[in-house]
C-alpha cells in the first residue's frame, strides 16, 4: 500500500517541504530509506522501529521502502523520525493516508516513543505556510518558537501517541494557540557615554546611514571597542521581514532560546581572532551550517583587532563583503547563505600600539610595522569603505560631565539619510552600475578632484566606486540631492590609510 506523510528539509537557511512517501510489498521484512539520506537518516529505521515498538503500534510486515522526495535534495539529521512513524502508520492502514499528509511532522523520536525537538523549527513552519500547508506537528519543547509564525496551525505533542492522536483528528487538547511574544531590551549602550571621539563617531554616523564599512586605527585604550559596541544603537529598527530572517537564522543556530521571542535587535556578532573558515563564513562536513557573517546579517559584524585574526580566515570575507552573500560548495551540492552586514573592524598602527601617539614611544621599526600591517591584504582594504584614525583622549575630554552627542539624536539623523536611500530600493553601500552613475553624478570640479587624488594615491577602480557611495551618504545626511564638493572630499579622506 502507498501512503505518504510530510516533513521539511533544510537547505541553508531555508526550509524545504519534503514527501515521505511508503510503499510496502511482500517479502522478507526490511525497511529502506532512499532519497540522498545521511547517516542519522539511515539509523532513523531502528528508531522508529523501536519507538512503534514501544508506543504499542504494530510494524508493517514485508519490504517497506521510504522515499524522500525531491531525491536530489541531500537529507540530514533525526528530523525526518515522526514523518517516517506516520507514513509507515498510514501505509499499513493505522492512519488514514489522506490524513498523515495534512501534516507536517518535524521532531526526532527516543525509542520509548517520545519526541525531541530539532534544530530550524522556525524556518521549517515558515515553509509549510508558504507552501500552502495549514498544521505543523513539533515537540512540545518547540511550541513557543513554532507559534512565531503566523496564520498556521502548531500542534504541539510528548509522544508518538499523541501524534497519532493529532492525525486522526481527536488532538484539538494539543493545538497551541498564539503566545505574547517578548520584546527584546533596548541596549543600554549609548553613543552619550564616548568622549570626544568626533572623527571616529561622525565616520560611524556616515556608515550608519549607508551601510558602509568601516576600519578603525588607533592606540590601545582609546576606545575603539567603545565605538563599534554602540553602532547597533543608531541602526534603524528592523522591518518585521527582516525581524523573520534574523530569528529563523538564529532559530536554525540553536541561538532562540526557551522563550519565545522575535529578533527585533539589529545582530552584533563579535568572534574572538582565533575563530576559523568555518566558523566564521559557514560550513559543515555535509550540511553547511551558518556562520558568523550570516549570524551578522542586517546587522553588525564587529573584527577587533583584525590584523590578530589569521590572513587566510580574513581572506574569506571577500564574496560576503562584495555580494551580501556566501557560497559554499561541496560534493553534494551548493548552498547559499546571507552575509548582508556591515563590517566594523579595529586594529593597532603598529604590534605594540603606540605608533603616532605623541604621549608614548613607538617600539617597533618599520619593518615590524609592515609585517604587521600586511596581514590585511589589498583588496580585503579595499572593500573596507572608510578608514579612520582613532586618537587617544585628553584628560580634559575624559573628566568633562557633560554627556556627548545621545544615540536617539544620531539615529534620527541616520534615518533621515535611509528615508532619502527608499527611492533607490538599496543602501548607497550596494548602488552598482547604472544606478550608482545615476544617484552619485559629479560636477566637473568634482570629478577633476577625484581624477588628480586617484592618480596620486593610486587607487583602483574599487575605490572610484565606494568614495562614491560614501559622497551619496554624505550628500544624504546633509539634505542634498546633488554631491557637492565638500561632500567628495570628506568622502575621499576617509578613502585614505591611516
Amino acid at each position: 500500500m502507498l501512503s505518504c506523510a510530510l516533513a521539511c528539509a533544510m537547505n541553508g537557511v531555508e526550509g524545504l517541504i519534503v514527501r515521505v512517501e511508503t510503499d510496502t510489498a511482500a517479502g522478507t521484512p526490511s525497511l529502506t530509506i532512499i532519497g540522498l539520506p545521511d547517516r542519522s537518516l539511515h539509523e532513523s529505521r531502528d528508531r522508529v522501529r523501536a519507538a512503534l515498538s514501544n508506543a504499542g503500534y504494530a510494524m508493517p510486515p514485508g519490504r517497506l521502502l521510504v522515499n524522500l522526495a525531491p531525491a536530489h535534495v541531500r537529507k540530514e539529521g533525526p528530523g525526518f523520525d515522526l514523518a517516517i512513524a506516520l507514513a509507515l502508520l498510514a501505509a499499513d492502514g493505522q492512519v488514514a493516508p489522506e490524513a498523515a499528509g495534512r501534516f507536517v511532522a518535524m521532531a526526532e523520536l527516543a525509542l520509548d516513543g517520545s519526541l525531541r525537538p530539532v534544530p530550524g523549527v522556525l524556518p521549517m513552519a515558515i515553509a509549510a505556510k508558504r507552501a500552502g500547508l495549514g498544521a505543523v506537528i513539533v515537540a512540545e519543547a518547540q511550541r513557543d518558537e513554532a507559534t512565531l509564525v503566523d496564520g498556521i496551525a502548531v500542534y504541539a505533542v510528548d509522544s508518538l501517541t499523541d501524534a497519532v492522536a493529532v492525525v486522526l483528528g481527536n488532538g484539538d487538547k494539543f493545538r497551541v494557540g498564539r503566545r505574547t511574544i517578548v520584546d527584546e531590551p533596548e541596549s543600554a549602550d549609548d553613543f552619550a557615554d564616548v568622549r570626544g571621539q568626533l572623527t571616529a563617531k561622525r565616520a560611524l554616523e556616515i556608515a550608519a546611514a549607508g551601510g558602509h564599512n568601516v576600519l578603525l586605527v588607533g592606540p590601545p585604550g582609546c576606545g575603539k571597542t567603545m565605538l563599534a559596541q554602540r553602532v547597533p544603537s543608531i541602526l534603524p529598527p528592523m522591518t518585521p521581514d527582516e525581524s523573520l530572517d534574523v530569528t529563523a537564522v538564529y532559530s536554525i543556530a540553536g541561538l532562540l532560546g526557551p522563550i519565545p521571542r522575535i529578533v527585533r535587535t539589529r545582530p552584533f556578532r563579535s568572534p574572538h581572532h582565533t575563530v576559523s573558515r568555518i566558523a566564521l563564513v559557514g560550513g559543515g562536513a555535509l550540511q553547511p551550517r551558518p556562520g558568523e557573517v550570516t549570524l551578522a546579517s542586517r546587522g553588525v559584524l564587529f573584527l577587533d583587532e583584525i590584523a590578530e585574526f589569521s590572513r587566510g580566515t580574513l581572506e574569506v570575507l571577500r564574496q560576503p563583503l562584495e555580494d551580501g552573500v556566501v557560497t559554499i560548495s561541496r560534493a553534494a551540492g551548493s548552498w547559499s547563505f546571507p552575509a548582508r552586514f556591515s563590517l566594523i573592524a579595529s586594529m593597532n598602527p603598529c604590534p605594540c600600539g603606540m605608533r603616532g601617539d605623541r604621549n608614548a614611544d613607538c617600539r617597533c621599526d618599520d619593518a615590524a610595522v609592515e609585517r604587521y600591517r600586511a596581514r590585511l591584504s589589498g583588496p580585503l582594504l579595499d572593500r573596507i569603505d572608510l578608514h579612520v584614525g582613532v586618537a587617544r583622549v585628553p584628560f580634559e575630554e575624559l573628566a568633562r560631565s557633560a554627556p556627548g552627542e545621545s544615540s536617539a539624536t544620531i539615529r534620527a539623523r541616520v534615518l533621515a539619510a535611509r528615508t532619502r536611500q527608499r527611492a533607490r530600493n538599496t543602501l548607497n553601500a550596494h548602488l552598482r552600475g547604472a544606478a550608482l552613475r545615476a544617484h552619485a553624478a559629479l560636477d566637473a570640479g568634482s570629478m577633476a578632484l577625484l581624477e588628480t587624488v586617484m592618480s596620486r594615491e593610486r587607487m583602483s577602480a574599487r575605490s572610484y566606486d565606494r568614495i562614491l557611495r560614501v559622497a551619496r551618504t554624505i550628500a544624504d545626511l546633509a539634505h542634498s540631492d546633488a554631491i557637492a564638493r565638500d561632500h567628495l572630499a570628506e568622502a575621499i579622506v576617509y578613502r585614505r590609510a591611516v
